[in-house]
């Protein structure tokens, strides 16, 4: 899509909503385990807790359809230390770890779901962001990043997009002329940060000329990279991480040999193939605990 098509077709908000409804998928991110990636930006809180910023999500990326990518992951630690890769079910393919998920949840024993529960997939999305406003890090403002981010700040996204109300007006908040900032709020509540205060302002283009506006979009990153295969372990090699972790052994089955979970929950749509209900129970946004756990996975 050049700049021209991007401009007349207010970012294609009829196909944004549409994946919104389909509940399409996209994400990753293996790179940033291992360093410091300075294409990222993440807010921070202040000494009393609680963390302010401004920023703007970006349209699609040059030669890309959607503003945002998803991940599906598996972070958890057992005998054999920890477990921090992406789910293959994230490209709709069979993964060990949601299989043994669902094996556990159908036992019906508290125990096994209390396991299960501990292992379920957390969810992370990508977006191109404009930073408006960072008060902790104003060498930040003007400036464009990654962002990731969980379900709760992507609610945030839907719910401007399909309003539950008559007196609300949809708005695409990944257009650079009919968009809105979005003032993203944090508060710590119980150990975890908390996005509920979070809110977009009212429509406004993101510059007052074409050309400002062309020189942010100019400076994206592409999407499509976080969900190359490269960033995802083959069946087999997750499958034999997730034995070592949770029984220090090795298994020989191969994904051949392996059947998949009985359908009764979709990664993409409602005939696709399934995880354990325990799976997606309490998937709130977990990027501090992620970003934790990838922390402690380098001392493997």
């Amino acid at each position: 899509m050049d700049f021209e098509t991007l401009k007349s077709s207010s970012s294609n908000f009829d196909k944004l909503t549409k994946a919104l409804e389909q509940n399409l998928n996209p994400e990753d991110q293996n790179k940033s385990n291992k360093y410091q990636d300075d294409r990222f930006w993440k807010p921070e809180l202040d000494k009393t807790g609680n963390g302010y910023a401004v920023i703007r999500f970006l349209p699609a990326s040059e030669g890309e359809d959607m503003p945002w990518q998803r991940v599906w992951s598996h972070a958890f630690q057992d005998k054999g230390g920890w477990y921090i890769e992406n789910s293959l079910t994230t490209m709709n393919q069979k993964d060990p770890v949601s299989e043994e998920n669902t094996r556990l949840w159908n036992t019906g024993v508290d125990s096994d779901k209390e396991i299960a529960r501990k292992r379920k997939r957390k969810l992370s999305y990508y977006s191109n962001i404009y930073v408006v406003s960072d008060p902790k890090h104003p060498e930040n403002d003007g400036k464009v990043f990654l962002f990731k981010f969980g379900k709760k700040i992507f609610d945030k996204i839907t719910e401007a997009m399909q309003p539950a109300f008559e007196d609300e007006s949809p708005i695409n908040p990944f257009d650079f002329w009919k968009g809105a900032n979005f003032k993203l709020k944090i508060r710590k509540v119980d150990g975890y940060w908390n996005y509920d205060k979070s809110e977009f302002e009212a429509v406004s283009p993101i510059a007052e000329s074409d050309d400002k506006i062309k020189a942010v979009w100019a400076l994206q990153h592409p999407l499509k990279p976080f969900l190359d295969p490269s960033n995802f372990k083959t069946y087999d090699e997750l499958k034999e991480k997730l034995n070592r972790v949770i029984m220090g052994t090795r298994n020989t089955g191969t994904v051949d040999n392996t059947d998949l979970p009985p359908a009764t929950e979709s990664v993409q749509s409602p005939k696709a193939a399934s995880v354990a209900p325990s799976e997606d129970l309490n998937a709130d946004d977990e990027d501090d605990t992620l970003s934790y756990f990838s922390k402690l996975a380098q001392e493997e």
